[in-house]
């Protein structure tokens, strides 16, 4: 049995990327690790664009199921001061 192959699918609340290619790791702790990896930058590149978003990476396994989900939710609010 060779390396399995990973899916690292990604939204930001506009845009949804389904991975066509893949990548193989040596496991799916592996995979998770960079798809963790993948939500801090999905942030810098939106930022600022609004004080509310969501970021959500999915990875999945060569059959297409979903293994593993991850979310970073970004809540910015305005505060008064006196």
């Amino acid at each position: 049995m060779g390396v399995p192959r990973f899916y690292i699918d990604s939204n930001d609340d506009d845009f949804h990327l389904r991975d066509e290619e893949g990548q193989e790791f040596p496991n799916l702790a592996a995979a998770r690790d960079a798809a963790m990896m993948m939500l801090p930058d999905m942030a810098r590149e939106k930022l600022p664009d609004g004080d509310q978003r969501v970021f959500c990476v999915n990875v999945r396994d060569e059959r297409g199921a979903t293994r593993y989900t991850a979310t970073l939710s970004l809540v910015g609010e305005w505060k008064q001061t006196e």
